[in-house]
């Protein structure tokens, strides 16, 4: 009996010892799991992958936030053409939109501001092309285009109805136009010489709520964000469309040069793909995708 309970307790004690070999192999196993777990679809920190920003891992996005269809607030939530493009493109190198934040500014200063590293990019219906375009480009960098646009006339069909272009306005008359915009410049270069004032806003919408109050005979101002803020009011209307060949990109400081890259890289898997087409329609139904926005197209500025 004594000698079968020794090599009982012999076989007990090499059991346990195996138990606690099998035991610190298993929790090493566990533990170099948790030092490399797969990635969730759902998670909310940021992508190792994504390109260098101000704060790494979270996108700062800078725009005036109220310039419909581009950008506008609806619910407390920025929404618009822009957004979306800013969505769909972020969502490919590796932002997703719990790490995008948009930040308020003004449209005289936005570009001297992503210059001067206070958000990393600017996405507001920002004309990239004619001279405006290239002063622009003196002080930020400019990705591949992703918009065609030009500018218009809109007036109050109840105080002047018999005004339907820029070739009748004279001297005596007032034109509203955005600071800093290619619509101002437009202004400026067709009009003042004709002795017709201009008055400029820091908020494009203000200058269509003068408009609508009789203040001021005409807005010049981008043709799609004007059909948009006109629908909102009874007698202003776009009487003219203004053929400028504008197109729009987004802007980031001269620095970002791997942003901007990444950026061109995402803008076209965007085209590529169809997605932008379903955002276009989205923003701009009936209106065909101008062909460099198809897929295969080349919205790049030297194509």
């Amino acid at each position: 009996m004594e000698r079968v309970d020794g090599m009982g307790g012999r076989v007990r004690l090499r059991n346990l010892r195996f138990a606690c070999i099998v035991t610190a192999l298993a929790l090493a196993g566990v533990a170099c799991g948790k030092s490399s777990p797969p990635a969730s679809s759902g998670s909310t920190s940021p992508s190792a992958t994504v390109p260098p920003t101000i704060k790494q891992g979270f996108l700062s996005v800078g725009s005036c936030i109220d310039y419909p269809p581009f950008e506008s607030v609806k619910n407390g939530e920025p929404v618009g053409f822009d957004v979306d493009m800013t969505d769909a493109i972020a969502a490919k190198i590796g932002f997703d939109k719990a790490h995008i934040k948009w930040v308020k500014a003004n449209f005289n200063t936005i570009f001297t501001a992503v210059a001067n590293g206070q958000f990393d990019m600017v996405a507001a219906a920002v004309t990239a092309t004619g001279t405006l375009g290239a002063k622009r480009a003196q002080t930020v960098a400019f990705s591949n285009y992703y918009y065609d646009s030009r500018q218009s006339l809109s007036v109050n069909t109840a105080q002047t109805p018999n005004i339907t272009s820029t070739d009748q306005l004279m001297a005596g008359d007032t034109v509203g136009a955005q600071k800093g915009s290619t619509g101002l410049q437009w202004a400026i270069d067709n009009l003042q010489s004709k002795g017709v004032t201009i008055k400029t806003y820091t908020s494009s919408t203000d200058s269509f709520r003068d408009l609508s109050a009789g203040n001021i005979t005409g807005v010049i101002n981008d043709e799609s964000p004007s059909y948009a803020i006109v629908a909102t009011m009874n007698d202003v209307k776009v009487v003219e469309p203004i053929d400028t060949n504008e197109k729009y990109a987004f802007a980031f400081a001269p620095t970002a040069i791997d942003l901007v890259t990444r950026w061109n890289e995402g803008l076209k898997q965007v085209i590529d793909d169809g997605e932008y087409a379903q955002i276009y329609a989205k923003y701009f139904p009936g209106t065909p995708v101008p062909p460099e926005y198809t897929p295969g197209g080349s919205s790049s500025p030297s194509a």
